[in-house]
């Protein structure tokens, strides 16, 4: 399975609740309010300043190892 950057957060924790652990590393601590649920991570990342390419890989890459 591979995400992509226009699922929602939702969506990517419907998938597997431990990425909120790679999310919550990175620095998104409010994944657990309900308007995240509904962002999707490239909304999500680009409020946190973060990098979309590696978050996006950093995810996928934990998924390929499951």
């Amino acid at each position: 399975m591979q995400i992509s950057r226009k699922m929602t957060i939702g969506q990517l924790l419907a998938i597997d609740t431990n990425i909120a652990a790679i999310l919550m590393r990175a620095g998104m601590h409010c994944i657990g309010c309900p308007s995240a649920q509904g962002e999707s991570l490239e909304e999500a990342a680009m409020v946190h300043g973060m990098d979309i390419d590696m978050l996006e890989s950093q995810i996928n890459d934990f998924l390929k190892d499951k």
